[in-house]
């Protein structure tokens, strides 16, 4: 899938290294790299193993042959077996404002369709702005808390979709 010059594909062993760095980056200039933060989450220097795993599916954002961000989704931890969580979505400066986020929200939500899920549920921090705008405009609704058990304790935004 093509969106403004960059390409939206399924990720590759050879692009986990990059999500690796593109999500530490983006965490760490919102703050978002204490404890409670999913910078700190296993997945994130083996991204693409990760997302092998059943009923899971993670994206990049590539422009000639350089990883500029990444969406995915799985199952939500400690969750129903009808709710998936959006998970990892992450775009360096330069991916931003281009209409990548709903060109990869869409992928990702058509996959999660594609696998049965209901609905999808999502956490950030309220210091992400634009992402908690993005969402909302998207059509996720804000919770009040939590779901699952993804042990981001950090997080301070919880927003759930029906699909």
């Amino acid at each position: 899938m093509k969106v403004n010059n960059f390409t939206i594909r399924p990720i590759r062993p050879e692009d986990t290294a990059r999500m690796a760095y593109i999500i530490r980056e983006v965490m760490t200039a919102h703050g978002a790299s204490g404890e409670g933060f999913s910078i700190h989450d296993a997945e994130v220097d083996d991204m693409y193993t990760a997302y092998q795993a059943d009923r899971s599916a993670y994206f990049v954002i590539e422009r000639e042959g350089i990883i500029y961000g990444g969406a995915g989704i799985a199952p939500l931890l400690g969750g129903d077996e009808h709710t998936c969580e959006l998970k990892k979505m992450y775009f360096l400066p330069e991916a931003r404002g281009k209409g990548l986020a709903v060109a990869i929200a869409d992928r990702c939500l058509d996959a999660a369709r594609s696998f049965g899920y209901q609905r999808c549920y999502l956490e950030t921090i309220t210091e992400m702005a634009a992402a908690n705008r993005f969402y909302q405009r998207y059509g996720f609704k804000a919770l009040d808390g939590p779901m699952g058990a993804t042990g981001h304790s950090a997080c301070s935004a919880f927003y759930v979709m029906e699909l």
